[in-house]
This record gives structure tokens, sequence and C-alpha cells, in this order.
């Protein structure tokens, strides 16, 4: 039977897929739309399957708050090219929205998005669509009694600060200063006791290395470990926006506190491969 343009103009508006997919769906099905939309739906099943093996170290993380409570979201590409993709950037931003609402990956993948379609079938869709492994890889939740600082940079590093006794201005300050030194504790009596103990083992055999005598060699120690634990925490950290005052006074000079931070920086922890970007298009063109 012969398909015409407006059908495949409908099941592409209807399903997002491409105007080929689309044609070719309406054609093995005989022009019946919902068979048509049923059989784009099985096909993006198995693309998404046969891509879930590949590396996605790229993409966003996206923000989202409402009241007291905030979360971050990261969702993973294989490129920088889709990860820019508006319809990636749109599933992102859904998605965050929607993550206020839950604690756990699973249990958002299962979430309405839109429509009755859960955000499994959206990813899935999405994979189908754009040719990438695509994934919802990770999530934090954060809910503070004072001001709730969130700073995104560059769509790659999502920091979310409670900060009691201060405005949302200063947590938001914050937020920028933990993304940009990454502090790994809050303060010196949140570094757990035996990181600090590996850190003083290691100090000691260097300050033995001088020859000097012990009591002196106890002071370098000491001075060594309280400049390594202001390094790592970010009330021991020079501010990022005046680095002659440390975090920690200047919140005590507003009488305020951190009750607590998230950091997130997309692809952490993801061992990347070494792309042939000829091969790559090669593929895609391809098909697969």
């Amino acid at each position: 039977m012969s398909i015409t343009a407006a059908q495949v103009k409908e099941l592409r508006e209807r399903t997002g897929a491409g105007m080929m997919e689309c044609k070719k769906a309406l054609v093995e099905t005989g022009g019946d739309m919902d068979a048509a939309i049923e059989h784009l739906r099985k096909s993006g099943l198995a693309k998404a399957d046969k891509k879930s093996g590949r590396v996605a170290a790229e993409g966003v993380v996206v923000s989202a708050s409402r009241g007291d409570q905030a979360v971050l979201v990261e969702i993973n590409c294989e490129t920088d090219f889709v990860a820019k993709d508006d319809n990636f950037r749109r599933f992102a931003d859904q998605v965050a929205e929607l993550a206020l609402d839950h604690d756990e990956v699973d249990a958002l993948l299962q979430a309405d998005l839109d429509g009755g379609q859960s955000v499994e079938d959206t990813r899935q869709q999405l994979v189908a669509k754009l040719g990438e492994n695509i994934q919802v890889r990770r999530m934090a939740h954060m809910k503070s009694d004072g001001a709730l600082g969130a700073y995104i940079h560059g769509g790659r590093i999502g920091v979310l600060v409670g900060v009691e006794g201060a405005d949302e201005a200063l947590a938001r300050d914050i937020a920028m200063h933990v993304a940009a030194l990454n502090p790994a504790y809050r303060d010196a009596e949140d570094v757990p006791a035996d990181v600090i103990e590996k850190e003083k083992q290691v100090l000691v055999a260097q300050a033995e290395d001088s020859g000097k005598p012990p009591e002196i060699i106890e002071k370098m120690v000491t001075g060594r470990l309280k400049k390594h634990l202001a390094e790592i925490t970010l009330t021991g950290q020079p501010f990022v926006k005046d680095g002659d005052v440390t975090v920690g006074k200047l919140l005590s000079g507003q009488g305020a506190s951190v009750s607590g931070f998230v950091r997130l920086e997309v692809g952490e922890g993801i061992e990347k491969e070494e792309a042939d970007f000829a091969a790559e298009v090669m593929e895609q063109a391809r098909g697969n």
C-alpha cells in the first residue's frame, strides 16, 4: 500500500523517530499507526540493548529544587556532541525534576515521565533516536533547614551545599568553591581516623629520611599533617573568591556553618576507552 507523507509526519511527531524509520515502520505494518508505534518501540528496545555495553563517560549533571530540598542527577552518553543535543538536555531536565520525588535510580527509571511513559522507556527511545548509549547513572539529594546553594559548572560539575545561618548568595558561593577545589571533607573532624593515620605514616617516613632528631620530626609531622588536612577540607581551604581568608573563617565571620555538601562530576570513576573517531562515524553511518 502507499504510505502518505501525512502518515509519516504523524508517526514522527508521536514517536520522535527519524523520517525513514517511520516510513519503514508504516510499510512493514501496512499503514497501521498503532502497530507502527509498537514496531518502533520494539526496535528502540533492541537498539538500546545493543548499545548498553558501550562506555558512556560524557553527559551532564543537572539539578532541580523544591522548597528546602534539591537534587543532582548525572546522565551519561558517549560523546560531548550528544551531551549538547536539545533532546538529550530536555530529557535530563525532566528527569531531574522527577528525581525530587525518588530516592533511588531504579525507582526513578520506572517513574512516569510523560503521559504514562516511564523514564526507562523514554531513555530507550532516546538511545534509538540519538544512536548512543544513554544512562541515568546516579543522583544525590540534599535537604537543608538553612540556605541551600546549588551550582552547575559547564553542565559537567554539580554541587549542592546546605548552609545554616546564611543567605542563598553565600550558599551559592560556597557551592562554587566546592566545584572549583573539590574538598574531600567538610572539616578536620569529618576526616576518618584511618585516613589521618595513613597520611601520618607517610609523613613520618618522609621526615625520618631527613635525619633530624625525633622531637624535630614530631613537629615536622604535626605541621605537615595540619597543612594536609587544611588542603582536603572545605573549611580549611582558602576561599576561591578571596584567597586571603579560609572558608572556615568566612563562615564564622558571618555566624554561619555548612551542614553538608555533595559534588558530582560527569564520568567520575568511569574508565574511558580510546576512541577511533573515524571508526565511530563509519559505524553510525552503517546504522550500528
